[in-house]
Order: C-alpha cells, then structure tokens, then sequence
C-alpha cells in the first residue's frame, strides 16, 4: 500500500503531526478542517462563516489531490453545539449536490482552537 501525502497552501497548514490530507490507492482522506483562514491563520467569525471556511479548505486539499468535492463519498461533522446543525446543514448543502455523501455528525465538548465546527471528509481519487 502506497501512502501520499497530500498538502496545500490554499489550506490551513497542520498544527499537529498529521498532514491535511493523505492518499491511499483510489482515497484521498482528509484531516478535520476547522474554518481556518489560510492565510491569517485565525478563525472566522460564527459558525455560519467557520462552516464556510471549513469546506473551503476541504475543498482546497480535494483541488490539490486532484479531485473535488462531487467526489466526496463519506463526511464527518463535528459541532461544538448541535443546536447549530440547522445553519451549517443549510451552508452544508451547498457544496454538495445529489447523491449526497453519506455524513455523521456529532455534539464534542470542544474542538481546537475553540472552533465551532470541523469537518472532515473521503472522497475518490477518480
């Protein structure tokens, strides 16, 4: 199994030692996007706006690995209050279009940076 590290600037970098995305075979599997700007590093202000940033950069690693956000196969959601799942669901819905990927989405007692949302996501390769 061959391991490829997928990486952009157009992306928050890692704080951690994890990499923004990795590809496996057909997979490119991203690590949670918190609504980072990239370039300033901060967070957006609201979790409307922190939604926004966060697919943003999902959707910035997808571009870099070569594919895109129709390709995405599989999400996970992370809300530091599921009271607010009715405005990122609608902010949600516009990145995707039918078939839907499948998607969990789940209330954490805190996130880092005290983000409001993080999202990661699988997607195909082709």
């Amino acid at each position: 199994m061959n391991k490829q590290v997928v990486s952009t600037t157009n992306a928050p970098g890692a704080i951690g030692p994890y990499s923004q995305a990795v590809e496996v075979g057909d997979f490119i599997y991203t690590s949670g996007q918190l609504g980072l700007d990239p370039a300033s590093g901060e967070l957006a202000e609201g979790v409307e706006r922190q939604t926004v940033q966060s697919l943003r950069n999902v959707q910035a690693i997808l571009e870099a690995a070569g594919t895109g956000m129709d390709k995405v196969i599989k999400t996970t959601v992370f809300l530091k209050d599921l009271g607010d799942f009715v405005k990122v669901n609608e902010i949600y819905s516009s990145f995707f279009t039918e078939p839907y990927p499948a998607r969990s989405a789940v209330e954490v007692a805190r996130l880092p940076k005290d983000g409001l949302v993080e999202i990661e996501v699988i997607a195909l390769k082709k």
